[in-house]
């Protein structure tokens, strides 16, 4: 079992990125699969999710209207396409896995059983 996580990049303020968190192994259907992101001398923060019970998306509130988190069944991905991306959005971003994670769980990061290996994003001019 494992996932991966790739897309990141060097973006200027404004510009748009796309990550993306490929499984193999498993079906990312069966699993609620979450984005958390952790900047320098910061804690993990959880940024979205997409529950597998529901395919209902979920975010935080600092990248709503920004963020869009979207399930692909075919490839066994779950993308995050970020636009109007700030500097405050550099981090690391990682992607996680979970079968038994519930509503009141989903920014739980030890909620999630899988990681992926994180893909670095910088917002910069």
């Amino acid at each position: 079992v494992q996932l991966q996580a790739y897309g990141g990049g060097l973006v200027h303020p404004g510009g748009s990125l796309r990550l993306s968190c490929a499984a193999s192994g498993f079906p990312l259907t069966r699993s609620t699969v979450g984005w958390f992101r952790q900047a320098p001398g910061n804690e993990r923060e959880w940024i979205s999710c997409m529950k597998h019970s529901d395919n209902r998306p979920y975010y935080t509130d600092s990248v709503k209207g920004r963020f869009t988190i979207s399930r692909d069944t075919a490839k066994n991905t779950v993308s995050l396409q970020m636009n109007s991306l700030e500097p405050e959005d550099t981090a690391v971003y990682y992607c996680a896995s979970g079968s038994r994670i519930i509503t009141s769980t989903i920014r739980m990061a030890r909620a999630y059983d899988y990681w992926g290996q994180g893909t670095l994003v910088t917002v910069s001019s």
